[in-house]
């Protein structure tokens, strides 16, 4: 590695600040989602994407793409989804290997109770925070960064579909999981605070 290669001392304290930031903050709704609306980020993500859908809807890859994670993880999520009577889950017509997630009416009532704690922590934490300027160039630079690695991420989607991360994880069969940082780790689940708040550092 040449000096090329490194970042430079300011390239890093931004990427620092930024990466710390993000996942103290995602850190922090999921603990909140948890002790006040009674369900992880993962799971209100998934409510939301199906409530969003055409008939409350998503072949279960659909659904693994749309929230950036294996097929595996989201059919672990969808499971305890069907336990608590929030989504239900059919084979697709026609097609022994696929599996359709739908939202159920409990599970929607679920999603928007769920919402006030999920709307009050961002706007709390991310938009109050900063100033109307700063929000727009935080839109700007969100959108620069998915432009940059939609390409690459669509690649590594694809790639892990072709190795067998498809719909037959609907029904129970494993396979390996792909770690795309949806979950992000707590520091537990009973309020105790994030980095910043008394936590460890991450």
């Amino acid at each position: 590695m040449n000096d090329d290669d490194r970042l430079t001392a300011s390239e890093h304290e931004i990427w620092r600040s930024y990466f710390t930031g993000t996942r103290e903050l995602a850190a922090h709704l999921d603990r909140r989602m948890r002790r006040e609306a009674g369900m992880p980020m993962t799971y209100f993500e998934i409510l939301g994407l199906l409530a969003e859908s055409p008939n409350r809807s998503l072949r279960m890859s659909e659904l693994a793409a749309a929230s950036l994670s294996s097929t595996s993880r989201v059919s672990h999520a969808v499971t305890a989804l069907e336990k608590s009577g929030w989504v239900s889950r059919r084979p697709v017509e026609g097609d022994r290997r696929g599996w359709v997630a739908r939202l159920t009416d409990a599970g929607l009532t679920a999603l928007g109770a769920a919402e006030p704690t999920h709307a009050a922590t961002v706007r709390q934490h991310l938009f109050d925070v900063l100033t109307p300027t700063q929000v727009a160039a935080l839109a700007e630079i969100g959108r620069a960064i998915q432009d940059g690695l939609g390409v690459v991420c669509a690649s590594a989607r694809a790639a892990a579909a072709g190795a067998g991360a498809d719909d037959e994880d609907a029904d129970g069969t494993e396979t390996e999981e792909i770690d795309t940082g949806m979950d992000c780790p707590l520091d537990g689940l009973d309020g105790t605070a994030c980095a910043g708040e008394g936590g460890a550092g991450r």
